[in-house]
């Protein structure tokens, strides 16, 4: 059970550093009038974002697998809560996925001041699941 908690964790953080990172690469895109600059920024985005699709697949993978072993945690009410957050947080991850093929095909609409605040997001979604885990409150 602690090696399926443990690798739950290590995916969790590997995902997130994808959902951090690849909106940054975004407004670098944004912010750039260099041609060559851009096409990399788009390679780099589009294998950022693979390494998060196994970041996220595996860190969804253990978390099933840890609520298989342990039901009981699905009759409290800060997983309830834990797992709403999960599903929006699998929600800005598609969405990134979206803006990652707008951009593959120079169809951007956002600016890099929208950005900057969308790239705030997946922080608060790490605040509200950690506390939540950790705390469980009642």
């Amino acid at each position: 059970m602690l090696w399926i908690k443990a690798l739950h964790i290590v995916f969790v953080v590997t995902w997130f550093a994808g959902l951090f990172y690849l909106p940054r690469l975004f407004i670098y895109h944004v912010e750039s009038d260099n041609a060559a600059v851009r096409a990399q920024l788009q390679i780099m985005q589009r294998r950022l974002l693979g390494i998060t699709h196994i970041g996220g697949a595996l860190a969804l993978t253990f978390g099933i697998w840890t609520l298989i072993l342990v039901p009981s945690y699905l009759h409290q009410g800060w997983l309830h809560a834990k797992l709403a957050f999960v599903l929006g947080l699998v929600a800005y991850h598609v969405y990134l996925a979206h803006l990652v093929k707008q951009f593959g095909e120079d169809r951007n609409m956002h600016s890099s001041r929208w950005l900057r605040v969308f790239n705030e997001v997946p922080a608060l979604f790490l605040i509200a699941i950690v506390l939540l885990a950790v705390v469980k409150p009642t």
